[in-house]
């Protein structure tokens, strides 16, 4: 029989403590018990929450982000790290799944960074760790592309759930890659981004990305986005003059939640800090997928075919299936104290 959850879920709107991991972990885990203590059994944090977004790279040249540049470099964290697992031990406390950006670095790579979501369970299981396909426009200047070896949806305790990072939400096949997984949960999180065109409403993009993501696929979608705190930005005034300026217009963050007929629930966060509720119950999914149903019946995959290439990436392969160290075609045997003996 077809079990569907309803629950709680809570989306968070906020701003880290600027390239300060401890302290925005820290940050993370208080919120966590925040939210569990009003009955969520979700909560979404904003993209690279931990511990920050490169606005330098919108707001001066290349040559000046430089210093910038290394500052998150070194505050960036490893996956699997102590960081992470402070947070998995919150969410498996307070029995809450949790889905958190965070920048990445590679632990083989002391300057390869990743914008990446992380996923995880209610047990504190580390599920999910996306890496951003393609970092937007600017972003090139500080993360690498990631891969599609985690665009995977994962069994939580509250149903099928999927994440992708911000502009992500605007590329259809990484959507219905999705989509054809059973997502049913979707987390969408997203930066406050004031320096877009002057005739961008980040705020609008954002609601209008997530309500055709919920109105195609059927499915609720959960957006968190980050704000930009009196701190950040007078740290970044210090190198670049204008970035008051530059980083205070108006409807740039959005934070709610969309249901499956692609309306908002309840009045979302727009540009305030605070955490938004939700009552979600995945029921209302059917229904409308007797008329749509895009991973089903309303599609013809005769016709359209999608292949995804789920392969880790990686600098280089290396094929160990032969002994790497032979001596005249025999194997060399090294022995404790003893040097090497062929």
């Amino acid at each position: 029989m077809l079990e569907l959850h309803a629950f709680r879920a809570a989306t968070v709107q906020t701003s880290p403590i600027f390239l300060d991991t401890d302290a925005t972990v820290d940050k993370v885990v208080r919120l966590i018990g925040e939210a569990a203590d009003n009955g969520a059994r979700l909560i979404a944090f904003p993209e690279v929450f931990v511990s920050g977004y490169p606005y330098w790279n919108w707001i001066g040249n290349p040559v000046q982000g430089s210093v910038w540049f290394e500052r998150l470099a070194r505050s960036a964290i490893e996956i699997p790290g102590p960081e992470i697992a402070k947070i998995a031990q919150a969410a498996a406390r307070h029995r809450i799944n949790v889905v958190v950006g965070v920048n990445e670095r590679n632990c083989r790579g002391v300057g390869t960074i990743y914008n990446t979501v992380v996923t995880l369970s209610d047990e504190g299981r580390l599920l999910g760790r996306h890496r951003k396909l393609v970092p937007t426009w600017a972003e090139k200047l500080t993360w690498a592309p990631g891969d599609a070896s985690a665009l995977r949806v994962h069994d939580t305790s509250v149903g099928p759930l999927g994440v992708l990072a911000c502009g992500e939400n605007t590329n259809t096949l990484a959507r219905f890659a999705l989509l054809a997984q059973g997502e049913l949960i979707h987390v969408a999180n997203y930066i406050s981004l004031p320096v877009a065109p002057p005739d961008y409403d980040m705020a609008e993009a954002i609601r209008m990305r997530s309500a055709a993501h919920s109105f195609e696929g059927k499915l609720f979608t959960v957006v968190s986005c980050s704000t930009i705190s009196a701190e950040i930005v007078a740290a970044l005034e210090v190198d670049f003059p204008d970035a008051r300026d530059m980083l205070s217009r108006r409807n740039s963050a959005f934070s709610g939640f969309v249901g499956p007929d692609g309306r908002t629930i309840g009045k979302p966060l727009i540009d305030e800090e605070g955490i938004a509720y939700a009552d979600i119950d995945l029921g209302r999914c059917i229904q409308p997928r007797q008329m749509h149903d895009i991973t089903g019946h309303y599609n013809r995959f005769d016709v359209f075919e999608l292949s995804v290439n789920r392969r880790p990436l990686t600098a280089a392969r290396f094929d160990d299936s032969r002994a790497a160290d032979e001596l005249d075609g025999e194997p060399v045997v090294i022995e404790r104290n003893q040097g090497i003996q062929s």
